[in-house]
């Protein structure tokens, strides 16, 4: 114990750096818990996707989409998605699952959802590299 509190009295700029971005990581943790939009994993999306008919919006950029998505998702990129909710009123009962590249841009599209009144509204966790990283199918073009 003694040596933490010496190497934190010896090095202020690198304790004040991990302090802030402990800070920053609960605060995000606090705003995602109270926008009402679960994070949930690949196995939850597939699940949703084969037995809800869960309708999946990928926010990334068309050429990052056409590089590869996941099968039947439909590409609103985050540029024009405020512009571009009335495109999913149409699955407004349906479950909606919002991907992004690392699951960060994801939670506020989903919160702006979630406040217009869908009320299945999730995002995937770690987004589509999450996706990847689990080596699951994905559609190119």
């Amino acid at each position: 114990m003694d040596s933490l509190i010496t190497f934190l009295t010896n090095h202020p700029v690198l304790t004040s750096a991990w302090i802030i971005l402990a800070i920053l990581l609960l605060l995000a943790q606090i705003q995602h818990m109270k926008n009402g939009v679960k994070a949930i994993v690949s196995q939850q999306v597939t699940y949703l996707i084969n037995k809800e008919d869960a309708v999946v919006v990928d926010m990334r950029p068309i050429a990052d989409f056409n590089k590869g998505h996941i099968a039947g998702a439909k590409n609103i990129p985050q540029s024009k998605f405020e512009a571009s909710q009335k495109e999913l009123e149409k699955f407004k009962s349906k479950p909606i699952i919002i991907v992004c590249a690392n699951g960060i841009q994801a939670g506020p599209a989903a919160a702006k959802l979630k406040k217009a009144g869908y009320e299945q509204v999730f995002r995937l966790a770690g987004g589509f590299q999450s996706w990847v990283g689990e080596n699951l199918p994905v559609v190119k073009g």
